[in-house]
């Protein structure tokens, strides 16, 4: 999974790569694209880095 975060002004951008669909832990969704957990990315708030939790699915 690559996924590439930037900060623009008052905007984060967030671009991940789309993966095939598979089934989600509880079966309900099929899981498109998704961090795997928390990723701190090299994005800043207040010279804080910005943690991102993404999952993209879609219905059955």
């Amino acid at each position: 999974m690559a996924m590439t975060v930037e900060k623009r002004g008052n905007k984060l951008y967030i671009e991940i790569d789309l993966e095939k669909p598979t089934p989600s832990s509880s079966g309900k969704t099929l899981v498109v694209a998704s961090s795997r957990g928390n990723a701190v990315t090299t994005a800043e708030v207040d010279g804080k880095p910005i943690t991102i939790g993404l999952n993209a699915y879609i219905s059955k």
